[in-house]
């Protein structure tokens, strides 16, 4: 098995082991007062719920702390949360572009504790948008099918490469028969010359026998 082969395999393989695991391991709904070890895991653990229910997260507000700055705080909210429209500033008009939200209340917030973890304080599910699930339950990530498309595009092309390269070796052989096909036929040729040369030789020997002649 050559390189190009094996990458193939083993993103089929990856791609078995997310979805076995995943299906082993089903997405978990937040819920108030799980804990998190950093704002960064409970931003994750809440992107990974959203894409399998089918939503975008957006970062959404924080609160400081007002010693030393530090994010103590964050909402995380659907990307369809609030309203608003944009203005297209490129037309004297001035006309409202049509808002790309839809008032939706989904949301998590999470709060940094007395202990140094963060841990959900409010959880709002419902939707008012209609969610795009993926078309299968278990949901291999997008980095994956990525890697497993760039393997089979480069293989294919590979592949490409060397029927050019057997196609062009073919061509080289079939030259090269019709080459030794034609030296071929100029020896006979020749050869067929010179017998003629020496019969002829041969009949004007002044006793009338056939002479081979050195």
């Amino acid at each position: 098995m050559d390189k190009n082969s094996g990458d193939v395999a083993e993103a089929n393989l990856i791609i078995e082991r997310e979805s076995v695991a995943e299906e082993n391991n089903p997405v978990e709904e937040p819920y108030v007062g799980i804990e998190f070890d950093t704002e960064e895991a409970a931003k994750k653990f809440y992107e990974i719920y959203a894409r399998h229910k089918g939503f975008v997260v957006r970062m959404d507000q924080c609160r400081r702390s007002e010693v030393d700055k530090r994010v103590i705080s964050r909402r995380l909210s659907c990307n369809k949360q609030g309203y608003y429209n944009i203005r297209d500033h490129s037309k004297p008009s001035r006309k409202l572009r049509k808002s790309t939200r839809e008032g939706c209340n989904a949301m998590m917030m999470v709060k940094i504790n007395k202990s140094g973890k963060w841990v959900v304080t409010r959880f709002e599910k419902q939707h008012t948008h209609p969610l795009i699930a993926s078309d299968h339950p278990s949901s291999v990530s997008i980095d994956v099918k990525d890697k497993r498309i760039q393997i089979l595009t480069n293989e294919l092309a590979r592949q490409d490469r060397l029927c050019n390269l057997y196609r062009e070796q073919i061509q080289t052989f079939l030259n090269n028969i019709e080459e030794q096909n034609e030296l071929l036929t100029t020896k006979i040729q020749v050869a067929v010359n010179n017998v003629k040369e020496l019969e002829n030789k041969a009949q004007k020997d002044s006793n009338g026998q056939l002479t081979i002649l050195p």
